[in-house]
């Protein structure tokens, strides 16, 4: 037995254990002293196993799909608070008391920038 059971088997490993299953199934004397072991168990072991990766790709092609929709929404209404927010611009003006409602500086918050030059020092 593995120590860590948790973690998910290498495709090879995979591939071997099938491979040896239906080798087992060509074993037409194969008779095990535990009826645990015997090739109806081997056989239901695999259908569940076959069973569950699909049920799992089947999950995560759904995730995926629920994800991509979330993302396309998100950006549909980031889209719409954008144009909306042009809009009330030029609606109410840029200094108007709605634009800044809705998250934008009004035109007079902005500092006013000046363009004055410190004169350059003269050389020694």
């Amino acid at each position: 037995m593995a120590k860590d059971q948790t973690k998910n088997l290498d495709a090879a490993t995979l591939a071997d254990d099938k491979a040896a299953i239906d080798a087992c199934k060509k074993i037409t004397t194969y008779a095990p002293a535990n009826p645990v072991y015997a090739q109806a168990a081997l056989d239901a072991a695999q259908a569940t196993m076959e069973a569950t990766d699909t049920a799992y790709n089947q999950a995560e092609t759904a995730f995926a799909t629920a994800r991509d929709n979330m993302v396309a929404a998100e950006w549909a209404r980031h889209n719409l608070v954008l144009n909306m927010r042009t809009q009330i611009k030029a609606q109410f003006g840029e200094d108007s008391n709605e634009l800044q409602s809705v998250g934008l500086k009004k035109k007079s918050e902005y500092k006013k920038k000046t363009s004055k030059k410190t004169p350059a020092k003269p050389a020694a």
